[in-house]
């Protein structure tokens, strides 16, 4: 696989969820728009610098939230990170509660996922290179230690432990699925973005950790919320997601110790 390098290096790439469309953090930024092999990203790149970091943010949705997550272009995302010279993506997500106490305005950092997603494109190895890459443990083990740490030295209340089901949307599910997923499963949030985004990742040999915003419980619960209860939870999420990136960029460190850099190793067919 060829990554072609554009004329700007970045080292850390941010990809921002419903109510994230800007994080915020630059003071100067320059906007890119980059073409991939599989299309246009969401939106136009943002690289800035921020404490002596270059950082590139995609809005996962692009801005005004015009794509459902069901025909996000993953793949055209992660090659762009990937061709900035991104290692690591912090990437932060909307999701539905599964368990009681994880209530909305919680923050999770998933160390597990299950995939329920259908039709979407999962791999950039589509022959005659063919890999099979390990997600035993999908998430970064460096950077899900760095989220929490950062989260509680800031007062913010978050699980440091979660599997986190991806179904395909747009649509909600029905109370039976909501069920199967909390009491056949055991999982704990329920969200549409974390695949193929990432398999992905991994593929690309860059390391990824999902901060997960929690808005409202999923229908198992059978607590009715209304659209303007789930905003006031997501932009007040949305701020604390802010303060926790602030915190949270400075603090990685510029050598990567973990194996998610050496992911293809073992994989390549």
């Amino acid at each position: 696989m060829s990554w072609i390098k554009p004329p700007i290096k970045a080292e850390i790439g941010i990809i921002g969820g419903s109510g994230l469309y800007d994080p915020g953090l630059f003071r100067e930024a320059k906007e890119y728009k980059m073409y991939t092999p599989y299309g246009l990203p969401s939106d136009s790149v943002i690289v800035g610098e921020f404490k002596g970091r270059i950082v590139a943010f995609i809005p996962r949705h692009g801005r005004g939230h015009k794509i459902p997550p069901h025909r996000i272009n993953y793949r055209a995302n992660i090659w762009a990170l990937k061709t900035l010279g991104v290692e690591r993506i912090i990437a932060v997500s909307a999701v539905g509660s599964l368990r009681e106490d994880y209530k909305p305005g919680d923050f999770v950092c998933p160390d597990q996922y299950i995939d329920f997603t259908k039709r979407r494109e999962y791999t950039f190895f589509e022959g005659p290179t063919v890999a099979h890459v390990s997600m035993a443990d999908p998430f970064c083990p460096e950077l899900r230690e760095l989220v929490v740490k950062t989260a509680r030295d800031l007062g913010i209340r978050i699980h440091d432990k979660g599997t986190y089901v991806c179904i395909e949307g747009p649509r909600f599910s029905t109370r039976a699925e909501s069920r199967l997923f909390k009491e056949v499963f055991k999982a704990d949030i329920i969200g549409m973005t974390l695949v193929p985004e990432i398999n992905l990742a991994r593929e690309a040999e860059i390391c990824y950790v999902t901060i997960a915003m929690v808005t409202d419980y999923d229908v198992w619960a059978e607590k009715p919320v209304t659209a303007e209860e789930v905003v006031k939870v997501m932009q007040a999420n949305v701020e604390k997601a802010k303060k926790l990136l602030y915190e949270l960029i400075p603090r990685i460190p510029k050598e990567r110790k973990c194996p998610c850099k050496e992911s293809l190793r073992e994989a390549l067919v």
